[in-house]
């Protein structure tokens, strides 16, 4: 394994888990039904992003190829039609929490990049090597020697992790027990009887 691919695969582990698969669907619309009459909807913030559009007739949320530079799988979440405050106020704080975990992972990403090039060009230059080998090959630095960068950077980065996880955490948190509430308000809305697009966030 390259120095290379220690250093990817170093700084990924960094990132919560995502789930690395192929463009693919995320989940159903959740038993909402659809009038097709119109044509249903996604969330077009990540559509911009990923470059990707689902089909109008898809009921779904999908997941796109990683981003280039936050390495991230963006999520094309489907709106369903009659959407409850509740469901939208879900939504949208997903939508939300995966546009700050992109802006987060693409200025982490580019630092890490950026100052790693530079710590290799730094050692290059202290052994008296130039950039390029007799075969204009890029060297490249050991694992040993690598090391010491991987420490540093994490190191000087480590309050800002923290502080990361913490908001991580707070929004998964936030996240889940929405998903609760939804999950209950459906269940009271079919044992009722009442229409969906009713009831006020909470």
């Amino acid at each position: 394994m390259n120095v290379k691919t220690v250093g990817c695969l170093f700084f990924r582990s960094l990132c919560p888990c995502y789930i690395y698969t192929p463009l693919l669907l995320r989940s159903s619309c959740r038993g909402h039904r659809q009038n097709t009459s119109q044509p249903p909807q996604h969330d077009t913030r990540a559509q911009l992003r990923s470059g990707f559009s689902p089909a109008a007739s898809s009921k779904y949320d999908w997941i796109g190829p990683p981003d280039r530079l936050s390495n991230l799988r963006p999520i094309i979440y489907h709106i369903p039609e009659n959407e409850t405050p509740l469901e939208r106020k879900l939504r949208h704080l997903r939508q939300e929490t995966e546009d700050w975990n992109h802006k987060f992972w693409t200025n982490q990403n580019l630092t890490f990049s950026k100052e790693r090039e530079e710590y290799v060009q730094s050692q290059l230059k202290a052994k008296g090597l130039s950039e390029r080998d007799d075969q204009g090959r890029k060297r490249t630095l050991n694992s040993e020697e690598m090391a010491v960068f991987y420490k540093h950077f994490l190191d000087e980065n480590m309050k800002r992790h923290a502080s990361y996880n913490r908001e991580w955490y707070k929004r998964n948190f936030t996240i889940t027990l929405l998903m609760a509430k939804v999950a209950l308000h459906n269940i009271r809305g079919t044992l009722t009887g009442q229409g969906r697009g009713t009831g006020k966030p909470t």
